[in-house]
């Protein structure tokens, strides 16, 4: 009875779906948040154009920015795990072609020289 008191071991395959899965979580609550607390910030300001627009442009970029980092770290995150585990699409090189050239290029003139002596 000692196997059923351990828990069972998580594979890597599902703690990156986890970890994926309460990332994205994350990143969308707390864009949530910074929506709510714009709605709430212009909702108070009543009618003042130039400070809703600054509260607008400022949850516009934290919502862009905590998306784009979230997207960049999980996107860096599967590169570096794919090249860890040595994925063949990631670490093959295109095969080389060793075709020989159809025509010989034509040389090209040498370009005019300045005169030696500039000044007679």
């Amino acid at each position: 009875m000692v196997g059923k008191d351990r828990a069972k071991p998580i594979r890597e395959l599902d703690l990156e779906r986890y970890r994926a899965l309460y990332g994205l979580t994350a990143v969308v609550l707390s864009n949530f948040a910074i929506v709510a607390v714009a709605i709430a910030g212009v909702w108070r300001l009543g009618g003042d154009k130039s400070v809703i627009i600054g509260v607008l442009t400022a949850a516009f970029t934290a919502v862009s920015t905590m998306t784009t980092a979230y997207l960049g770290i999980k996107a860096v995150s599967n590169t570096a795990q794919a090249m860890a585990q040595g994925d063949p699409r990631r670490t093959q090189t295109p095969p080389e072609t060793t075709t020989p050239p159809t025509e010989t290029p034509t040389p090209t003139p040498p370009s005019p020289r300045a005169p030696d002596n500039p000044h007679p």
